[in-house]
């Protein structure tokens, strides 16, 4: 099997790293061999004892980039699980110092990778230090990272659910078997009712990528269009 190189963005508080070191335990009970990366900027905060300032973004983006290495020949069973990537640093720039001079870098990055999964809103925000300024600015966030993907072309898929579920489903978004199959089941079969019309879609159930990745892109043509 080809090495599927995975990236895992999203905004602050939504189990990007959780969700890398699960999935990691899951492919690993699975036989395969898994080559993890680790938060950079979280690495450099911890160390310098501060976030860093705007001359400073770029060489924590290619620190990022660096340590992934997607682009470099793997085992045939080898999964690469990016936790975050040199986009991440490129939104925050632009978030805070109205920077866009990282994007270019930063997508040509993620162009990279086999599959792009965003972290839903859908869990609280929890304090971690310099990491994480507050709830508010995680709809930002995540409207940035969606749109810089949209932007480039880039498909991805956003993952939802709590604990096992967030897991289930991102297991599903990477075309594996999950580890729940009742939940599977139930996604299925929600997913054919709302073919029929027969009930509402609720994201944070059943997180069927496709759907959510259409609804998001109708409402930025929405809205470019107003």
């Amino acid at each position: 099997m080809k090495a599927l190189r995975t990236a895992i963005v999203g905004a602050e508080s939504t189990g990007k790293s959780w969700l890398t070191q699960a999935l990691a335990g899951v492919l690993r009970g699975r036989g395969h061999a898994v080559h993890t990366v680790d938060e950079v900027l979280r690495q450099w905060c911890n160390r310098v004892g501060r976030t860093p300032q705007r001359h400073e973004q770029m060489a924590i983006a290619q620190q990022q980039a660096d340590a992934a290495h997607p682009q470099a020949p793997q085992a045939p069973d080898t999964w690469l699980l990016s936790d975050t990537t040199p986009l991440m640093t490129a939104v925050y720039s632009h978030l805070l110092f109205d920077d866009e001079s990282l994007y270019p870098m930063a997508l040509a990055h993620q162009a990279l990778y086999d599959i792009t999964l965003v972290t839903g809103l859908d869990l609280p925000w929890v304090a971690d230090g310099l990491q994480r300024d507050g709830p508010q600015a995680r709809g930002t966030v995540d409207n940035l990272v969606r749109q810089a993907l949209e932007r480039s072309g880039m498909a991805y898929r956003v993952v939802y659910g709590q604990g096992p579920r967030r897991l289930n489903n991102a297991l599903l978004a990477l075309g594996l078997a999950g580890e729940d199959a009742t939940a599977q089941h139930i996604r299925e079969q929600g997913q054919f009712a709302i073919n029929q019309g027969r009930s509402v879609w609720q994201c944070n159930d059943c997180s069927d990528p496709g759907c959510e990745h259409t609804l998001f892109t109708r409402l930025v043509k929405q809205r470019s269009a107003s």
